[in-house]
C-alpha cells in the first residue's frame, strides 16, 4: 500500500474522531452509565466510517488505562471524578488515537490544564530528526512546572497498520536517548499526569484482550486448541487480528475459556492500571504525523 494511502486512511480516522471528541461532552456526565459511553463511542465510529481500533477506555480517577466495561456494567459516572476516555478508530488497519479528560467537579482541576500543556509543548517539539527524549523532557518539564509528576511506566508511540502500539515508544520523561523521529512516522504523544508517585500496576480487573500476532494471522492456531468452545472464542477473536477487543464484544466469552487461552499464550490480557500510591491521573492524547519541519495534528 503506498504512502498516500497510508496518511489518506489515518486521517480519515483522525477525523472520525475528532467528530466522537465534539459529541463527548453531551454523554460523559454524572449518572450516566460507563457501558452507555463505551458503547456511544464505538457505535458512533462504526456510524461515522470507521471501526474501533479498541475498546473505549474509560478509566477514572487513579485508574489510568485499560478500563473499558463489561457487559451489562451497571456502574455509573460520579460527581467529582476525573474521567479519561481514551478512544481509537481505524480505517482499514490504519489506526487514530486520542485521549481527552474530562473533570466532574472534582478538587483538583489543575491536573486537566496540566496534561493538555504538556501534550501542547510536546507537540511543539515534534519534527524530523527530533530524538524522542526531547519530547519526553519537555512533558516532564511541563508537568513539574505544575507541582505534579508524569506517569513514568505509560507512554506514548508509534502506530502501524493494525497495530495500537508500535514503535517508537515516547516516554513522558528524558528517555530513550539516541532514538529520533522520522519524517512520516505516525506517532502517539499522550501526557499521564498524577499527583502521586508516578506508577502504574496493574489490578484485578481485565475485559480487553488481543491475539499475538502469530495466532491472528494464522488460522492454524485453531488446531492448537483441543475444546470447542474455546475454538470458537478464538474464531470470533480473530476477527479483531491484532487490535485489541473487549471481552463484551464476543458473542460468548466465558472467564474459564478466556483465562485458559491467556495462559497457553493465544491471547494477551491488559489488566486495568492504576497509580500505585492512589494519586488521581489525567491524560491527553493526539496522533500526529511527523513532518520534516514540524507535525500534522491528526485528531
Amino acid at each position: 500500500m503506498c504512502a498516500e494511502e497510508r496518511i489518506e486512511k489515518t486521517l480519515k480516522a483522525g477525523e472520525i474522531l475528532r467528530q466522537v471528541k465534539k459529541e463527548l461532552p453531551s454523554i460523559v456526565k454524572p449518572g450516566v452509565k460507563l457501558i452507555e459511553v463505551a458503547e456511544f463511542v464505538e457505535n458512533r465510529i462504526i456510524e461515522l466510517g470507521a471501526f474501533p481500533a479498541f475498546p473505549c477506555n474509560i478509566s477514572i480517577d487513579r485508574d489510568a488505562a485499560h478500563f473499558t466495561p463489561k457487559k451489562g456494567d451497571e456502574r455509573v459516572l460520579k460527581e467529582g471524578s476525573i474521567v479519561k476516555v481514551d478512544i481509537g478508530a481505524h480505517v482499514d488497519g490504519f489506526v487514530a488515537d486520542t485521549a481527552v479528560t474530562f473533570d466532574l467537579g472534582s478538587d483538583m482541576p489543575e491536573l486537566v490544564d496540566a496534561a493538555n500543556e504538556a501534550l501542547e509543548n510536546a507537540i511543539s517539539t515534534v519534527r524530523a530528526g527530533v530524538d524522542v527524549a526531547e519530547v519526553g523532557r519537555v512533558i516532564e518539564e511541563t508537568v513539574k512546572k505544575h507541582g505534579f509528576r508524569p506517569v513514568y511506566n505509560l507512554t506514548g508511540h508509534g502506530l502501524e497498520r493494525w497495530i495500537a502500539h508500535a514503535k517508537p515508544t515516547i516516554y513522558n520523561y528524558p528517555a530513550g536517548k539516541g532514538v529520533r523521529l522520522e519524517e512520516g512516522m505516525i506517532i502517539a504523544i499522550e501526557p499521564f499526569v498524577t499527583n502521586g508517585v508516578g506508577k502504574v500496576a496493574d489490578r484485578n480487573e481485565v475485559e480487553i484482550f488481543s491475539l499475538p500476532p502469530e495466532v491472528a494471522e494464522n488460522e492454524r492456531s485453531l488446531r492448537l486448541v483441543r475444546m470447542k468452545q474455546a475454538r470458537e472464542v478464538l474464531r470470533e477473536a480473530m476477527r479483531f487480528r491484532t487490535l485489541p477487543f473487549a471481552r463484551r464484544w464476543l458473542k460468548k466469552a466465558p472467564e474459564i475459556i478466556v483465562s485458559r487461552l491467556v495462559r497457553d499464550g493465544l491471547m494477551r490480557a491488559y489488566p486495568v492500571l492504576a497509580e500505585v500510591s492512589g494519586g488521581k491521573v489525567a491524560q491527553a492524547e493526539h496522533t500526529l504525523i511527523v513532518e520534516k519541519d514540524g507535525a500534522e495534528v491528526v485528531t
